[in-house]
C-alpha cells in the first residue's frame, strides 16, 4: 500500500511538471524569446515540495491545504497569463483541416518507411513535434486552459489523501471541483473571446486577475471538512458557535460570494453597464451569477435563523451549549448531582453495570 501511495504522489507531480513545461514551451514559441524558459525554474518549488512530502508525510496529503496543487498553480498560471496577453498577435493558419491531416499522414508514412527501430521512433517524434508546432496558438492556449483545469481535478483525485479527510469527503470535493472548473473555464473563454474585451489591455488584465483569484480555491479542502472546536470559554460566543457547526457550509457560501460567482457577476456587470458590451451568452451567465448569489444569501439567512432558533430553544430549557457541533449536555443548578452521576455512568459504564446486579440481589 505504501508503494502505491508513493507512486501516486510521484506520478501526479510529474504530470504537473510536464504540463507546466509544455506551457513554458508554448510561451517561448509565441514570444520567440528563449528567456521565457526561466519560467520552468518554478518547477523546482514543486520538486522541493515533493521531497519534503515524501520525507515527512510518506507521500500523503495535509489537512485543509494541498501544497502540490498550490505550487502547480504558481508554475502554470504565469504561462497562461503570457499566452492570453500575447493572444492579439497570434497567427492562425487558414488552411483546411483535411489538408493538414493528409499532410500529417503522408509525413508519418514517409518517416516510418525510411527508418526502422529506434531511429524510426525518433524521426516519428520529430514529425509529431513539428506538426504540433504548426497548430494555431489560440488553439494551444485554449487546450492548455482545458487541460489545466482537468489536471487540477484529476490530480487532486490521484494525490494520496491524509488521515484527516475521508474518501466520501474527497468524492464530494471532486464533484464540486468539476462544476467549479467548468464555470471558471466558461468565464475565461467567454469573456476574453469578446473582440471589445480582447482589444482592451486593461480589461484583459482585470479578467485574468479575477480568473487567477478564482483558482485559489482548488488547493483548499475546507468545503468538505468541519472545523473541530473545543468546549472552551472562547467558543461560547455566537459567531464562534456558528462557525463551529456550519464551517463547511459557510466556506461554500464565502467561496461563491467572494471568490467565484460574486467577482464574475461584478466583471460581467461592468462589461455590460460601463462598456456597453452585450451578447446573448454574457446576459445569460450574468443572470446565472445573480441567481447563484441570491440563493447563497438565502442559504446564509436560513442557516443563521436555524442556528438562532436552536440557541433560543436550548436557553429556554436551561441548557448551556459549549459547542453545537458536539453533543448537548444539560447543566442546571437544581440537578447538579444528577448530572454528575450521569457523567460518571458515561465515563465508567462497566462499573455501573457490575453494581446494578448486586443491588437486586
Amino acid at each position: 500500500m505504501e508503494l502505491i501511495v508513493l507512486l501516486n504522489a510521484l506520478v501526479t507531480r510529474l504530470l504537473f511538471v510536464l504540463h507546466s513545461v509544455i506551457g513554458v514551451w508554448r510561451v517561448t514559441a509565441a514570444k520567440k524569446e528563449s528567456k521565457y524558459w526561466l519560467l520552468a525554474l518554478l518547477n523546482l518549488l514543486l520538486c522541493l515540495e515533493t521531497g519534503l512530502t515524501l520525507k515527512f508525510k510518506q507521500g500523503r496529503g495535509y489537512k485543509w491545504f494541498s501544497p502540490a496543487i498550490f505550487l502547480y498553480l504558481i508554475c502554470t498560471v504565469p504561462s497562461l497569463w503570457l499566452l492570453e496577453i500575447h493572444h492579439g498577435t497570434q497567427y492562425c493558419s487558414k488552411e483546411p483541416e483535411a489538408f493538414q491531416v493528409n499532410v500529417s499522414n503522408q509525413d508519418f508514412n514517409q518517416s516510418r518507411d525510411s527508418t526502422h527501430g529506434n531511429e524510426g521512433i525518433i524521426q516519428t517524434a520529430k514529425v509529431i513535434v513539428n506538426h504540433l508546432s504548426t497548430i494555431c496558438e489560440t488553439v494551444w492556449t485554449l487546450a492548455l486552459h482545458q487541460t489545466f483545469l482537468l489536471l487540477l481535478v484529476v490530480g487532486r483525485w490521484l494525490l494520496p489523501i491524509g488521515v484527516e479527510i475521508t474518501r466520501d469527503q474527497l468524492s464530494q470535493l471532486l464533484l464540486m471541483f468539476v462544476g467549479t472548473a467548468a464555470d471558471i473555464l466558461e468565464f475565461a473563454s467567454e469573456t476574453l473571446d469578446i473582440p471589445e474585451v480582447r482589444n482592451n489591455y486593461t480589461l484583459v488584465n482585470a479578467i485574468l486577475a479575477v480568473w487567477t483569484w478564482s483558482m485559489l480555491q482548488f488547493p483548499l479542502d475546507l468545503a468538505v471538512q468541519h472545523i473541530g472546536c473545543k468546549p472552551t470559554t472562547s467558543t461560547r460566543r455566537i459567531p464562534s458557535l456558528l462557525l463551529c457547526r456550519y464551517s463547511a457550509e459557510l466556506w461554500n457560501i464565502g467561496v461563491s460570494l467572494f471568490i467565484q460567482d460574486g467577482p464574475f457577476f461584478i466583471v460581467r456587470s461592468i462589461l455590460m453597464g460601463h462598456f456597453g458590451i452585450f451578447n446573448q451568452m454574457l446576459v445569460f451567465f450574468t443572470a446565472k451569477n445573480i441567481l447563484v448569489v441570491t440563493l447563497q444569501l438565502y442559504r446564509l439567512a436560513v442557516i443563521t435563523l436555524d442556528f438562532r432558533a436552536t440557541i433560543l430553544q436550548k436557553s429556554r430549557k436551561g441548557e448551556v451549549t459549549c459547542c453545537p457541533c458536539e453533543p448537548y449536555e444539560a447543566h442546571t443548578h437544581a440537578a447538579a448531582d444528577q448530572d454528575n452521576e450521569m457523567k460518571e455512568f458515561v465515563a465508567f459504564p462497566q462499573k455501573k453495570e457490575t453494581q446494578a446486579p448486586s443491588k437486586d440481589q
